[in-house]
């Protein structure tokens, strides 16, 4: 197994690519540290590897809360004693709008959930994955990176980009440390993060545009999978990606090629 002695952290685990990447590093033999805002979601995950025979507990945080995550990640350490591996995942699309109608609350919350929470989610790990070196795994996006034809996304497009020159600055700073830290950008996945999106009057500033044979070249159109991105976590997560730090890479089937 890959990944066994090993212990990671995994926020947004309760559904989608959190979820679909705490089975597999579990499968590979890291403990799990499931974290989510509900406990019946993570509570699911856990059960999952639990009956495989795999160790996972779950944690309920709000990542953009600072105390939470604190208390979520020494929740870990007081487990385990160490943590290797931290997959920054949670996030929101939160509110897309023309951008004389989007609130600043709006714009806050979106900030504050995907920027501010990968911030504390990274910062309070940082001291335990010094210990031994570790891999850092942030979730991003196409949008932001390298599309933005999604026009009212501009709250979760500046989020997302923020999110890359994190992982950039951060790499360098942790690299004496071994600790390598790269970032994801997934495309159209097959997930629920549409159910916290909240689109608003864009008809009016969309400019459009049609792709009749589907708007992800390598399938024709059809999403990836939260599995797919797992196979990337776990790439990023484990040896075989021992030199590869402070890089972005997109999981997207060249979708943000076509759509940019």
């Amino acid at each position: 197994m890959q990944l066994a002695g090993r212990v990671a952290l995994i926020t947004g685990a309760g559904s989608g690519i959190g979820k679909a990447a705490a089975a597999l590093l579990a499968k590979e033999g890291a403990k799990i540290g499931a974290l989510g805002r509900t406990g019946d979601e993570v509570g699911k995950i856990v059960a999952q590897i639990e009956g495989n025979g795999g160790e996972a507990i779950p944690l309920l945080a709000d990542i953009s809360q600072p105390d939470e995550m604190q208390k979520a990640i020494q929740q870990i350490v007081d487990k385990w004693g160490r943590l290797d591996i931290v997959f920054a995942n949670a996030g929101i699309n939160g509110v897309w709008a023309p951008l004389e109608e989007l609130t600043p609350e709006e714009w806050d919350k979106t900030i504050n959930v995907n920027l501010k929470g990968t911030f504390l989610t990274v910062k309070y790990a940082v001291p335990y994955l010094k210990k031994q070196g570790g891999s850092v795994i942030i979730t991003s996006s196409v949008n932001g990176t390298r599309m933005f034809s999604n026009t009212g996304a501009t709250a979760y497009s500046c989020s997302k980009a923020a999110q890359v020159a994190f992982t950039k600055m951060v790499a360098l700073e942790l690299a004496e440390h071994g600790v390598r830290v790269n970032v994801i950008c997934p495309g159209a996945i097959e997930t629920n993060i549409d159910e916290n999106t909240q689109r608003r009057n864009l008809d009016k500033v969309k400019e459009p545009v049609e792709f009749p044979e589907g708007e992800i070249p390598l399938t024709d159109g059809d999403p990836g999978t939260s599995e797919q991105v797992a196979q990337l976590v776990l790439f990023l997560a484990s040896d075989a990606s021992s030199h590869i730090s402070g890089t972005e890479i997109w999981i997207d089937g060249a979708q943000s090629l076509l759509q940019g």
